[in-house]
C-alpha cells in the first residue's frame, strides 16, 4: 500500500486535471487544444528554442482572435498576423535581429489598426509571467516609470508601505495556453532543458494549459537520472509532442544553430513583397508540407549538419 501522503498527492494532481498518464500526442492534436480567442504564450526568446513545430501546427489550423505573448518575439508574430490569427500582441519587441532591421509586416498590421500591440519592457514581461506563476495580481517594480510606455499602458502605481516610494504595479499575465520547446521529456510530461531556460518556467506555471514539444521523448528513468535538469514536472504539463528539430529554423542550444540563410530569405521576401510575404511563407513552408518533419527534411541533411556543427562550437569543451 502506498503511503497516505503519496495517495493524497496523486489525488490532488488528478483533481487538478493533470494525472500521471501518457500525455504524448501529435503536434496537430496538441494544437487542437487551442481555441479561437485564446491567449497563447510562446516560450523561448527571439530565435532561441522557439517551439516552431507547435507554431506551425497552430498556423495550419488557422485560428482566429488570438492574443500572443512572448518575452522577445520573432517573425512568428508576422506569420500569425498574415493568416488573420491575431487580435493582440503582448511583448517587448518583435523582429529577427539587428542585421534584418525592424519587422515590416508587424508594423503594417499594427499601424493600420488591424492588431493591437501592448509594448512592455523586457523586465516587465518577466514580472508579468512571474506574478501569474505566483498567483498574485501584480508585482512591484521600478521598470517603465517615467517612460512613454507607462502612460501608453496606463500603468498603475502603488506606494511602498515601508518606504513610501512610488512603484509600478506590473499586472500578472495568465495565458490560456503556453507552448514550450525542450531538449527532452518523458511521456508523463517531466521536461528537461539544457542551457538557458529563459522565462519558460514562469510562462508555463502562469498558463492554464501547457503544451511541450521535445527533441527526444525519453524514459522516466532517464529523467530521474539527472533531476537537476528538470525544468517542469509532469503535473505542470498537459501535452507532450515528439519534435526532432522542433525549433528549426530557430536554434536549440547544443543541438543546432539558427538557420541564418532562412532568415535572410524571409527578410528579403518581406522587403520585396511587403505584407503578402507572411502568407506566402506560410503557404510555402507550412501548408505545402504534410507535417513539420517534412518541412525540416526539405532543408536537407547537409544544411542540418552544418547547423549542428555550429551548435557544437558553442558548447563547453
Amino acid at each position: 500500500m502506498e503511503p497516505v501522503t503519496v495517495l493524497a498527492a496523486r489525488a490532488e494532481r488528478e483533481a487538478a486535471g493533470r494525472p500521471v498518464v501518457d500525455k504524448r500526442m501529435t503536434a496537430e492534436d496538441a494544437a487542437g487544444l487551442i481555441r479561437d480567442g485564446d491567449h497563447v504564450a510562446i516560450g523561448g526568446t527571439l530565435y532561441s528554442r522557439t517551439p516552431m513545430a507547435l507554431v506551425f501546427a497552430l498556423l495550419r489550423q488557422r485560428r482566429r482572435r488570438l492574443t500572443v505573448s512572448r518575452p522577445l518575439a520573432c517573425y512568428e508574430i508576422e506569420l500569425f498576423l498574415s493568416t488573420g490569427a491575431l487580435d493582440r500582441i503582448v511583448t517587448s519587441w518583435v523582429g529577427i535581429g539587428l542585421p534584418w532591421g525592424l519587422a515590416p509586416i508587424f508594423r503594417h498590421y499594427v499601424e493600420r489598426g488591424d492588431a493591437s500591440y501592448d509594448e512592455w519592457s523586457h523586465l516587465a514581461m518577466g514580472l508579468r509571467y512571474k506574478a501569474g506563476a505566483m498567483g498574485v495580481p501584480f508585482l512591484p517594480s521600478l521598470t517603465m516609470l517615467g517612460s512613454d510606455l507607462a502612460s501608453t499602458l496606463d500603468l498603475q502605481t502603488v506606494t511602498c508601505p515601508y518606504t513610501g516610494q512610488q512603484l509600478a504595479a506590473v499586472p500578472a499575465l495568465n495565458p490560456d495556453v503556453a507552448l514550450i520547446h525542450a531538449h527532452r521529456a518523458d511521456m508523463f510530461g517531466n521536461v528537461q532543458v539544457d542551457g538557458y531556460r529563459h522565462m519558460d518556467i514562469d510562462v508555463a506555471r502562469a498558463a492554464r494549459k501547457v503544451i511541450v514539444s521535445a527533441e527526444r521523448i525519453v524514459s522516466p528513468e532517464d529523467i530521474a537520472a539527472s533531476p537537476a535538469q528538470t525544468m517542469l514536472p509532469h503535473f505542470a504539463v498537459d501535452a507532450v509532442v515528439a519534435a526532432p528539430h522542433g525549433a528549426y529554423p530557430h536554434e536549440c542550444y547544443g543541438l543546432y544553430g539558427p538557420d541564418l540563410e532562412h532568415f535572410d530569405a524571409y527578410a528579403a521576401s518581406a522587403k520585396e513583397h511587403g505584407p503578402a510575404a507572411g502568407l506566402r511563407y506560410v503557404e510555402e513552408n507550412v501548408d505545402a508540407h504534410a507535417d513539420f518533419a517534412r518541412f525540416v527534411a526539405a532543408a536537407g541533411a547537409a544544411r542540418l549538419a552544418v547547423l549542428a556543427a555550429d551548435a557544437r562550437e558553442l558548447m563547453p569543451r
